[in-house]
């Protein structure tokens, strides 16, 4: 095993494991920046409709993954729906560190503490590359679309808004 795959994140690790092709991206996070897609797209140069943003939600109770481009918001109405409930609301940062085992601003969707039920955005299917946080601030990571889908068991669904 390499020192980098040694050093890496859940996220990486799970990836490596798998077989993943992934690519990895760092920058200098600024602490003072709760934009953390937005400051990724940014400081990285990519084009934000690329970047895809990890959040949790709950449906009807239920904890849920929701990956949606930084370039527009989440639709909780569409997410509920997609999930089969009636109600979607943002879950509070507190309980989403708990779930995940990752800090808000670098949740991954990948190599979460404990496996939730995921939905992607369904513009991710018109990207060769999509990028999510890495499993740390300051960390995203390249993929194909098609890889985390499959890597988060997802589904795939019009749940963001631009």
């Amino acid at each position: 095993m390499s020192r980098a795959t040694r050093a890496g994140t859940p996220a990486t690790l799970a990836l490596t494991r798998a077989g993943v092709s992934f690519t990895i991206h760092s920058y200098d996070h600024d602490p003072r920046s709760d934009s953390f897609g937005e400051e990724a797209a940014e400081l990285l140069g990519l084009d934000p409709r690329q970047v895809f943003k990890t959040l949790l939600a709950q449906v009807d109770g239920a904890s849920v993954v929701a990956v949606a481009p930084v370039s527009g918001s989440l639709d909780l109405k569409a997410l509920a729906s997609v999930a089969g409930g009636r109600k979607a609301q943002m879950s509070d940062p507190e309980s989403a560190e708990r779930l995940t085992g990752y800090v808000v601003g670098g949740i991954s969707p990948i190599g979460q503490k404990r496996p939730l039920p995921t939905y992607v955005d369904a513009s991710a299917l018109d990207l060769e590359c999509v990028y999510v946080s890495g499993g740390r601030r300051g960390l995203d990571i390249g993929l194909s679309p098609l890889d985390l889908i499959t890597m988060t068991s997802a589904t795939v669904a019009a749940i963001g808004r631009a």
